[in-house]
Order: C-alpha cells, then structure tokens, then sequence
C-alpha cells in the first residue's frame, strides 16, 4: 500500500526544481531500473508482484508492493511497467580533460532540447562505446523522466556533463580535433576520422550555435542520396548522431 502523500511525493519529481531540491530522479520499467541498479541503490522501490528482480544483491532505503493500480496513479508512462525505482543523482558533472577527452572519442551538444532525442543520444552513445558526453546548460536535463526513459538504461554507463561548450573547447589542445555536422561541411565518407576527438551536435531547428561553429576545425555533413534529388530538409539529430558515430567506429575497424 502507498500513501497519498509518497504518491505526491513521487509525482513532484516529474519537475526539475524539484528533482534538483531532493537530488533525485525517476526510473521505470524492468530494463531501466535494473541497469541502474547495477551502479547504485536506489531510495524507493515501488514493485508489482509481476516483476522478478535481477539476481544482482541492491540495498533500497524502502521497498513497497504495488498493485497495479496504485502504480498507475503515480507513474509517468501511459503504460506503468512493473516497477518504478526513485534514485538518486549520481553523474558527478567532472571529468579530467587531460586525462579522459584527449584519449579518446567523446559527444558535446549544443541546445539539444528534445528529451527524446537526448536519451537516444545517451543510449547510441552506450553503443558506440562513448563514455563521456558533454551537454549546453540548455540541453534537455537528462534527468527528465523521459530522458530516463530513452536512455533504456545506458544511462548508467554513459557519463553526462553540463558546462559551457566554449570553455570545454578552450582547454582542449590546439590540434585536437573538434568536429562538427554542418551544412556546408565535407561529406562523411569522404574524410579521414580520427580515433580520438569531439563530436559536436546542434540544436533541432538551429544546428550548432554561432561561437561554438567558430571551434569546429573538422566540419562534417551527412549527404542525402542521391544529392541533385529533393529529400527531407534534415536528418534527425539523434539520427544523425548514430550515423557520424557509426562511420568513426567503421573507419576505426
């Protein structure tokens, strides 16, 4: 049984301000919750009698039986899918520029807004084996519920960052490549990727903002085919990203 007020409690988590105030999020569904269990425990777990915990040994602060129906009054999704685990904050917002991002292959967005789209970008991240993902202050929270969601779990391998994408750039080494999907850039196939280096995405409808296209010093552009027909205006953004990914991993084989 769960009372009015967790319920309340819970639901008030759907809010930005509010996650931040408790230092917590939401997770629902057997495959996001477990991945994140794997990494650390949650506060809360709300459990129909129709989910089987993984094996993996988890230390909850409570754990509460749920019918159903009582998960449906405090879920976010249509369909409430047998437990709902609430955790707590845990990407640390620090990584170690000379130590990690010059080593190797990471993703900076720039005003990605779609919470849909960051949590498929996480989750292609995971994928293509990118640890570390560095996001604009007006990057969709990747706390939000449905940034969880789309993430599919990745996001508990996958390290996501928030900080300015100008003084990202400045730190890094002046040959370090920084590369960028632009309109008037080189097509993908037909350039040289390196294994180490940042990738930056745009924003939906603006693409990469003015200062940090002036950082890019490897511009990239996804062609249509075939290139003198009409086609759609532009790919998708996660789209888009698990393509670029896909041809630097593919040149790296």
């Amino acid at each position: 049984m769960i009372s009015k007020a967790k319920i309340r409690y819970i639901r008030s988590l759907e809010l930005k301000k509010h996650r931040m105030a408790e230092q917590l999020f939401v997770a629902e569904g057997p495959k996001v919750v477990e991945e994140l269990l794997r990494v650390l425990p949650p506060k809360l777990l709300l459990a129909t009698d129709s989910w089987t915990p993984i094996k993996t040994a988890f230390d909850a602060d409570e754990v509460i039986s749920v019918t159903n129906e009582e998960l449906c009054k405090v879920s976010f999704l249509r369909t409430p899918q047998q437990v709902l685990g609430v955790f707590p904050m845990f990407n640390t917002g620090k990584v170690s520029i000379s130590e990690n991002i010059t080593s190797e292959l990471s993703l900076a967005l720039d005003g990605v807004q779609d919470p849909g789209n960051l949590g498929t970008i996480i989750r292609i991240a995971d994928w293509f084996g990118i640890r570390h993902i560095f996001c604009s202050p007006d990057t969709a929270d990747v706390y939000n519920p449905k940034v969880v969601q789309a993430t599919m779990g990745s996001l508990a391998r996958v390290n996501v960052v928030y900080m300015g994408l100008e003084t990202l750039l400045n730190e890094l080494p002046q040959k370090f490549p920084v590369y960028g999907t632009l309109l008037d850039g080189e097509s993908i196939y037909c350039q040289e990727l390196s294994a180490v280096g940042i990738i930056v995405m745009g924003n939906e409808g603006n693409g990469i903002s003015a200062p940090i296209r002036q950082k890019i010093t490897r511009r990239l552009l996804v062609p249509n085919f075939p290139e003198d027909k009409p086609s759609a205006e532009s790919l998708n953004v996660a789209v888009a990203t698990a393509v670029v990914c896909a041809e630097f991993r593919r040149q790296q084989l």
